[in-house]
């Protein structure tokens, strides 16, 4: 780089002023990078849920779970979810209590006895009504269900777009209809996976035609890559068109952490 510098003497300033932007720019994505590593809570951690499974209750052991795990509160409001006439086989989990074993082959069917709570009313196989009947759930705890089957929340704190990938402490509960073992409430570890309604293929359009005025950094309310783009007509055109790369490719997302839709 020097010596084309020297070479060409007219053009000195402007080439050291072009290997300076591009060394900046370089910089920058390092410090991105650097910084979702250090901001990602403790790489190669265990999940909390996985610690509590290796030295939990096996599914082989003999213990019992309670007959309920239902709380006081759920008690008091469960006869509106539950249905009467019914079949007992349908109804939800709030509405019955089964005694539960951990004595089954995980991921294999297994009948268990329950019987519904007090003023809840349902029909058996055989057509009569009845309040005791057994139950065919497939051997697996609420946390090994399939993701469709319960619903977690959602967490706006944490940055989407980051390197490595951040995680979060989410609280799942189990959909109604569905029988699993143990709470039905748990904790598990998610990606964050949130959007804050910027829209990706926007983002793209003004990088292209916009881009050399910042107008897709402020878009994405990064306003100082935006004024720092503006004042230097977007890097002589080599930041704007590192910015379409990146844009393009999903490196560079919204301030706030979130996801394009």
């Amino acid at each position: 780089m020097a010596s084309i510098c020297q070479i060409w003497r007219p053009d000195r300033g402007r080439c050291f002023k072009i290997s300076g932007i591009v060394i900046l720019l370089f910089l920058d994505l390092v410090l991105q990078c650097v910084n979702g590593y250090l901001s990602s809570p403790h790489i190669g951690q265990e999940p909390p849920y996985t610690r509590d499974a290796q030295h939990g209750p096996s599914i082989t052991s003999p213990a019992v779970l309670p007959s309920s795990s239902v709380s006081p509160t759920d008690n008091e409001n469960y006869t509106s979810k539950c249905p009467s006439g019914g079949l007992c086989s349908r109804l939800p989990a709030d509405c019955i209590h089964c005694n539960y074993q951990y004595n089954c082959t995980y991921g294999k069917p297994a009948n268990f006895l329950c019987h519904t709570k007090k003023g809840v009313h349902c029909i058996g196989d055989s057509g009569r009504q009845q309040s005791n009947f057994t139950l065919s759930v497939t051997c697996q705890f609420c946390w090994q269900l399939d993701p469709s089957q319960y619903r977690c929340s959602n967490s706006t704190n944490c940055m989407t777009v980051s390197c490595p990938r951040e995680r979060y402490n989410a609280t799942c509960d189990v959909l109604e209809h569905v029988h699993c073992l143990g709470k039905r409430r748990f904790s598990k570890r998610l990606f964050c996976n949130w959007t804050g309604g910027y829209k990706w293929s926007t983002t793209l359009a003004l990088s292209i035609t916009l881009g050399g005025f910042g107008a897709d950094r402020f878009y994405l309310g990064q306003w100082r890559e935006g004024l720092g783009k503006l004042f230097s007509f977007g890097g002589l055109g080599i930041w704007t068109l590192i910015d379409v790369l990146l844009i393009g490719v999903g490196y560079v997302g919204p301030a706030d952490g979130s996801l394009y839709i």
